[in-house]
């Protein structure tokens, strides 16, 4: 079968702007995460957890370690005070009810049934790390779909407190 120059170039075109397009959908989701910043306590501590585990033993291991490649990493005495860090407790601000709610990021030795602590190793969980006060985020809802939700303030952070052992 003969294929013409014309058909090749248009074939080529169509390539060209297929990868333009998928190269500009992960520019754009890449430019959309907030910056974060995490304590080199945390970040030892949180590797030292992942390592620790079997490997694929829970699903959202990926997103915590791309999480903690892409931090801004600092020393514990230089985490800014309105910084999501482990062991903070955050309140949040539901954008389409204005429905208010506080959550405590922890590990999974400390997680417990009150329905007020959230485990790193939970994709929401590691999406939090490092966010800041003012900082916007997706969360799922149980049924499908997605939340809008406004980080509003962070009530309690280890760092601020001078309590790094906890």
């Amino acid at each position: 079968m003969l294929v013409s120059v014309d058909h090749k170039i248009e074939r080529l075109d169509h390539c060209y702007l297929y990868h333009k397009i998928i190269y500009n959908m992960l520019r754009i989701e890449m430019n959309t995460r907030p910056e974060i910043t995490i304590s080199s306590l945390d970040a030892d501590r949180l590797y030292k957890l992942i390592e620790s585990m079997p490997k694929n033993s829970f699903a959202g291991k990926a997103e915590l370690e791309s999480e903690l490649e892409r931090a801004n990493v600092v020393a514990p005495e230089l985490v800014p005070p309105t910084i999501v860090t482990m062991n903070s407790m955050v309140k949040f601000i539901i954008e389409s009810t204005k429905e208010e709610f506080e959550l405590t990021l922890v590990y999974p030795k400390d997680i417990d049934s009150s329905g007020k602590k959230i485990s790193i190793l939970a994709p929401v969980g590691s999406a939090l790390l490092g966010l800041s006060q003012g900082d916007e985020i997706e969360w799922p809802k149980p049924g499908g779909g997605f939340l809008r939700v406004k980080l509003t303030e962070v009530v309690y952070q280890p760092e601020r407190a001078g309590e790094l052992h906890r």
